[in-house]
């Protein structure tokens, strides 16, 4: 039996749900969270393995003009603190391993001089970008008719300046830059201020971590409406009739006049929704992927790396897995943990092992990095969201060849009282933490202004 009991329905307690959510429950507009997993956070995931070690499986940093991450914080009264960014870092390159200090690694004079040019070439490009246009550049489709891969080979004078920016984006962007077109790439750097502020951690993306993990936000921001999310819920159909929606879940049905979808857009492709979504959003979706990574941790007795004066930060364009690693221990260093992202075909090829096989091969890395104490672990843990159903990967959607210049932002785009969230719907840190709260704000804004205006 249906019974209409809510006004707003918003699919997914991730934070760009629990974004909205806020907003409206702020309005005292009533609403009901339902959410597939039987957790929040979403893309999120922090996972206590004991009483005083945590570990961020998803998200984990807040940086510089993120604003909005920033602002939730002091409001709950969340801490955070400065990402571990001491000592020299670690190049693997051609089979050779040296340290060097800084963002940049140590590279001969012209592959440097060449990676410079690259950068600024890229930064120069992105900041003529309209973010809420992106189409619209003079050249967009030449831009968006190439991959990113396209423009660093051709751009790259020397193979090793090719093998460094290929990791470092690869990292950004967690896939093959053969996925992504080159206006896409430009518009997530404009969009997240600088290639700069992408790759670094002091004054950039990486430059805090939340105490207790991010997972702690989320639940703060949630616990005022709690009651209202429906955890193990996942939304089967949609169907319209007249100014009201039908939700189907597992659970039930129930009738609401406006819906928020704020949920990966393969998920939301899978949503049975009658009357369809627009032409122009199905098609989009047809083609609109994932990024491929997976988070390796290794937990150590203390970060005996800092003893070396390393940072633990890493970046390989060998064969093995891992291709950067970073300092994950928490903020009082009781104990170490190494993190190293396994991205794009090397996470496919990863995750098909089993966890031993991988634990191994994620150990033998280490040792080759930090000497003998690399296996002395304690604990190891890894995860990829490509293997969770309700999230089919991370960070973000990936927008490949023409997608911008055939489809336009018809994600983003609102159809009648159906609004779309989640990072991909975002302006400003698009694919990040930061652009999901935004893009859910502003779907549940939409909101109250039809319901002023109604």
């Amino acid at each position: 039996m249906i019974h209409p009991t809510n006004q707003i329905a918003i699919i997914g307690a991730g934070f760009s749900g629990l974004a909205a959510a806020r907003i409206l429950n702020q309005a005292g507009i009533s609403f009901q969270v339902f959410e597939a997993r039987e957790r929040l956070g979403g893309r999120v995931y922090t996972q206590q393995i004991q009483e005083d070690l945590y570990l961020d499986m998803g998200g984990q940093w807040i940086g510089s003009s993120q604003t909005r991450m920033y602002e939730l914080c002091e409001e709950y009264g969340i801490s955070y603190f400065e990402t571990y960014n001491q000592g020299k870092s670690i190049l693997e390159l051609k089979g050779k391993i040296k340290s060097y200090q800084g963002t940049i690694p140590k590279l001969d004079i012209i592959s440097l001089l060449n990676l410079d040019m690259i950068v600024r070439k890229l930064e120069r490009m992105a900041s003529k970008i309209d973010l809420e246009k992106p189409w619209i550049h003079p050249k967009a489709q030449l831009f968006d008719g190439q991959t990113l891969e396209d423009f660093l080979k051709r751009n790259s004078k020397t193979e090793t300046c090719y093998q460094v920016m290929k990791v470092g984006m690869q990292t950004i962007f967690a896939c093959e830059l053969h996925e992504l077109s080159l206006l896409h790439t430009l518009f997530y750097i404009r969009s997240g201020n600088s290639l700069g502020a992408l790759i670094s951690i002091k004054n950039g993306a990486q430059q805090h971590r939340i105490h207790g993990g991010m997972q702690t936000l989320a639940e703060a921001i949630a616990k005022p409406f709690f009651d209202r999310i429906q955890f193990d819920s996942p939304v089967l159909s949609i169907i319209r009739e007249k100014e009201k929606f039908i939700l189907n879940t597992s659970k039930g049905a129930q009738v609401f006049s406006h819906i928020i979808f704020a949920v990966p857009p393969p998920l939301l492709k899978k949503i049975g929704i009658n009357p369809p979504l627009s032409d122009q959003k199905q098609k989009l979706l047809e083609r609109y992927d994932m990024g491929c990574i997976g988070k390796c941790q290794m937990v150590y007795p203390k970060p005996f790396w800092r003893d070396q004066n390393l940072s633990g930060q890493a970046v390989s364009d060998s064969e093995f897995y891992l291709q950067t690693l970073f300092d994950s221990s928490p903020a009082d260093g009781q104990y170490g943990v190494l993190m190293g992202f396994v991205i794009g075909n090397k996470a496919r090829k990863f995750f098909k092992m089993d966890e031993d096989s991988r634990k191994q091969a994620v150990k033998k890395q280490l040792i080759q990095y930090f000497g003998e104490e690399a296996n002395q672990e304690i604990n190891y843990v890894d995860h990829t969201m490509n293997q969770e159903t309700w999230s089919e990967g991370c960070y973000a959607g990936i927008r490949e060849v023409n997608s911008w210049t055939k489809y336009h932002n018809s994600y983003s785009q609102s159809e009648g009282r159906l609004h779309f969230a989640g990072t991909e719907a975002a302006i400003r840190w698009h694919g990040y933490i930061e652009g999901a709260v935004r893009a859910g704000e502003a779907a549940a804004e939409k909101i109250l202004q039809e319901l002023n205006n109604g």
